[in-house]
């Protein structure tokens, strides 16, 4: 079998489809994106992997693929495939949670985190947020839902900072760059204090847009049932389970019957000099 043929097989015992054009493989990704391999080498094997638009003439002017990795192995090329399938996978959710394409989150608002690209958060409740991260995991896209309640003060520290930042004058005018750092550097500050749930990580998205939902609804709810912890509670008493304190018990008594013996003798010696004294 050829190259391709080896890696047509691979795909398909994976359920993905694929077909082979000339010297070129294509597998589809999306109806926007496929992935193409390109044979530079039957017999080593080896093979250019590229992601271009699907369904596009070649003597298109705007046609352009990019050359993104260069496998010599069917298990390179199967392995190819996947991370970039689940790379746009993971793309496809963020921007459906950026735009609210889905109707069942079109009450919430999503902003990307401005140091992590693969997560957003979106205000829910009276003073809380839906966090969202979607990593990848051994070739499979994951996204964790934490639900967070901030601190009661929190609304007052971001007018603070506001007013600060915005009324301010002075030669040194901060950029809306300078500024978004700052309210990152504060927001990263409320979450020291802020009281979390956590409500599972996701590999079915569908599902993940019903628990985003449900959240969104439950939020004041989850709100008002999360209380801080109080830092100062009388510590539990801790019983040793292997006898430790059981010796120190023992040797306790021990030393009780000792002094208990010496009272006795020496009410016996008194004794004793009573009786030679009346003798």
């Amino acid at each position: 079998m050829s190259f391709f043929e080896d890696i047509a097989a691979a795909l398909d015992r994976e359920g993905i489809e694929s077909r082979v054009g000339g010297d070129t493989m294509f597998v589809p990704m999306t109806a926007a994106l496929e992935i193409q391999f390109v044979e530079i080498d039957p017999h080593l094997p080896a093979a250019n992997v590229y992601i271009a638009a699907a369904d596009v003439d070649e003597d298109d002017e705007d046609f352009e693929a990019v050359l993104v990795a260069v496998v010599f192995s069917v298990e390179d090329a199967v392995a190819a495939v996947a991370e970039h399938m689940a790379t746009d996978q993971v793309i496809t959710v963020l921007r459906d949670l950026l735009e609210g394409t889905d109707e069942r989150i079109g009450d919430l608002e999503f902003f990307q985190d401005h140091l992590n690209p693969q997560q957003v958060r979106a205000e829910v409740g009276e003073n809380a947020e839906l966090l969202v991260t979607i990593d990848t995991v051994e070739g499979t896209p994951h996204a964790k839902v934490t639900f967070i309640a901030l601190p009661d003060d929190y609304d007052d520290v971001l007018d603070d900072a506001e007013g600060e930042l915005w009324e301010s004058d002075g030669d040194a005018e901060l950029t809306e760059e300078d500024r978004a750092r700052l309210f990152d550097a504060i927001h990263d500050e409320a979450l020291i204090d802020a009281e979390r749930l956590e409500l599972g990580s996701f590999t079915d998205f569908d599902r993940l847009f019903d628990v985003l939902s449900l959240a969104a609804d439950q939020a004041e709810d989850w709100e008002s049932q999360l209380l801080p912890v109080d830092d100062e509670f009388d510590e539990p008493e801790v019983y040793d389970l292997f006898g430790q304190d059981d010796e120190d018990d023992d040797a306790d008594i021990e030393d009780d019957d000792d002094d208990a013996l010496a009272d006795d003798d020496d009410l016996d010696e008194d004794e004793d000099e009573d009786d030679e004294d009346d003798d």
